[in-house]
């Protein structure tokens, strides 16, 4: 059988932001094409989808054949079920159905699919699948109606129905988008990729505060590059924890520090670096070629990187506590920190020390509140930085529980950011409990212009998102593992707080300090008092620095022991190590 085949074609810039565009086109003989156009662009009002294309037509012999075309935009390939309904719907009382229809699908003129009978295909369970997840409409699989379940790159496709065996009569052809979202899906899809960017480069204004008042900008460019000092060279800023995302990285200095063109003992590099938004966590603002500001995302001490390139360098990983990182002395280095000394009412050398004090991978939030630099041990009083991956599930952000995901974030993001934005929280007005918030009104914080508040819900669905990193095979035992869960659930009283599959506990997870064998310092600088049972997994992300909110624990050996005289359990050498491989396979 002789047939001709039409083609779909682009009616438009292929550029433009069409997620599809179809030509339908039937083709009879002795008469012209009759085509029709339709394009999505995934706003189709309150649906916002187009889940599938469909026609109906009479199918005779010879040229006179059933001809769709579509055309898969630019992007990412897509999946698709094409069905050519023929006997099936003589269940809805059409008459005079094609008896044999026959699918054939083109790329140009190559034939890339075809099927006669989709009961007879060999991916038939995927055929199964597709149609229900599709909706589309059952069809016995022993007719003679015709299906193809494929994945298609972007380009320009037409979709043949013929009669086979020179059957003719009325078919319906069917191409189902089963890429397709609904308007939930893509709502979810659009905040979770505006959250991405409001955790990666979002300052929130904050660079009024870190350029505008401790021109901190200034302290890295140094003298010779028109800042102050000495500057800061890029194996410093590496030294001092600074991550590079090599993702951003320009191909032409990737080339340059691979062949060691690149003088990373020079403030340059650090600048170069900063121009091509490749550092983690800050952001330059620049006017003539020159750094005039500068300011820090969420993601400076909570994303980290994978040093796929080399040590500090490397794939961007976002969630992961950046335990490297020492806050305090890069602060430290701005030419000043009045605006800090004025708040806590020191002199600027006494700030200096409290800051250098905290040391790397470790941050004090609480410090603009209560005034509390060090513990009653004289040991600094900052906490390690948090994981903010695995918050799924989870009531409270923090290691003491003063509130939820997007309670935190607003905190971080007004009051230690120094982000533009509101900021409310009563509690904060106790000057007995936090004598530093009550006389500067941080309780009350209200922006003329609030560049944080609108941002909440997508940041807070992007950490949600985060998922918590399972450690590589080679890190744990998985036999020894195997046997400590038992251990954990068991023996151990670990699953009493460290519920499975949270590894905390739903509800309120806090508790007294000596609930749990430590003393009361953190918790009582906390508007609740208490501890948060902190999720376990991902363990081994947060070993660098020790364990608890503190560090106080080298290792999980040594949190074990800890907690044997606290619930009073014993195990043999043998127990331990299983539990702790089991710790570390979380």
């Amino acid at each position: 059988m002789k047939t001709r085949s039409v083609p779909a074609f682009l009616l438009r810039n292929p550029a433009a932001p069409a997620a599809w565009l179809l030509v339908a086109c039937l083709s009879l003989v002795g008469q012209r094409a009759s085509c029709a156009e339709a394009t999505g662009n995934g706003n189709l009002g309150a649906l916002g989808r187009m889940v599938n294309f469909s026609g109906r037509a009479n199918v005779g012999t010879g040229l006179n054949v059933f001809l769709y075309g579509f055309v898969v935009g630019a992007g990412s390939p897509k999946t698709v079920l094409i069905r050519a309904v023929g006997p099936g719907l003589a269940a809805f009382g059409v008459s005079g159905v094609l008896a044999e229809p026959a699918l054939t699908l083109y790329s140009g003129s190559q034939v890339i699919a075809t099927n006669a009978g989709w009961g007879t295909a060999a991916n038939l369970a995927e055929l199964r699948s597709a149609s229900q997840r599709s909706g589309a409409f059952a069809v016995n699989e022993n007719s003679r109606d015709s299906a193809l379940f494929v994945t298609l790159n972007p380009g320009p496709y037409t979709v043949q129905v013929s009669g086979a065996n020179n059957t003719s009569g009325v078919a319906l052809l069917e191409v189902y988008d089963l890429d397709a979202k609904d308007k939930v899906e893509t709502d979810s899809d659009n905040l979770l990729s505006e959250g991405q960017k409001i955790f990666r480069d979002d300052t929130f204004g904050d660079e009024v505060f870190w350029g505008g008042q401790l021109r901190l900008h200034q302290a890295i460019a140094g003298e010779q590059l028109g800042g102050v000092g000495p500057g800061l060279s890029a194996q410093r800023a590496l030294e001092l924890g600074l991550k590079v995302d090599m993702d951003r990285v320009p191909p032409a200095v990737v080339t340059a520090l691979r062949a060691g063109q690149v003088d990373l003992t020079k403030p340059q590099a650090t600048i170069d670096l900063l121009k091509a938004d490749a550092v983690v966590g800050i952001k330059v603002f620049t006017q003539g070629g020159q750094i005039q500001s500068m300011g820090i995302t969420c993601a400076l001490c909570h994303s980290t990187v994978d040093n796929a390139f080399t040590s500090g360098i490397g794939h961007r990983l976002d969630g992961w506590p950046n335990r490297d990182l020492n806050v305090g002395e890069i602060v430290a280095l701005a030419p000043t920190v009045k605006p800090i000394a004025d708040l806590l009412q020191l002199d600027e050398n006494t700030v200096r020390a409290v800051l250098r004090s905290w040391g790397p991978g470790k941050y004090d939030a609480i410090l603009d509140k209560d005034g509390k630099a060090f513990r009653p041990d004289g040991k600094s009083a900052a906490t390690v930085l948090p994981a903010a991956f695995g918050l799924a599930g989870q009531h409270l952000h923090t290691y003491t529980g003063w509130g939820s995901v997007p309670y935190w974030n607003a905190y971080v993001a007004v009051t230690q950011m120094h982000g533009q934005g509101n900021f409310w929280d009563p509690r904060l007005r106790d000057a007995t409990k936090f004598p530093v918030a009550a006389r500067a009104g941080l309780f009350n914080v209200r922006s003329a212009t609030d560049l944080v508040t609108s941002k909440l819900p997508a940041l807070q669905l992007y950490q949600l998102s985060l998922m918590a990193p399972n450690p590589p095979a080679s890190t744990f035992n998985a036999g020894a593992a195997g046997r400590g869960q038992a251990i954990f659930n068991g023996k151990a009283k670990c699953a009493t707080c460290h519920v499975p599959p949270l590894y905390s506990e739903p509800g309120q997870a806090l508790h007294k300090g000596s609930e749990i064998g430590i003393d009361e310092f953190q918790a009582s600088r906390s508007p609740e008092n208490g501890y948060r049972t902190t999720p376990l997994r991902g363990l081994f992300v947060r070993a660098k620095g020790g364990f608890y909110h503190d560090g106080r624990y080298p290792d999980l050996d040594s949190v074990v022991n800890h907690y044997k005289s606290v619930l009073g359990f014993d195990l043999s050498t043998a127990e331990q190590s299983d539990l702790v491989e089991f710790l570390k396979s979380l």
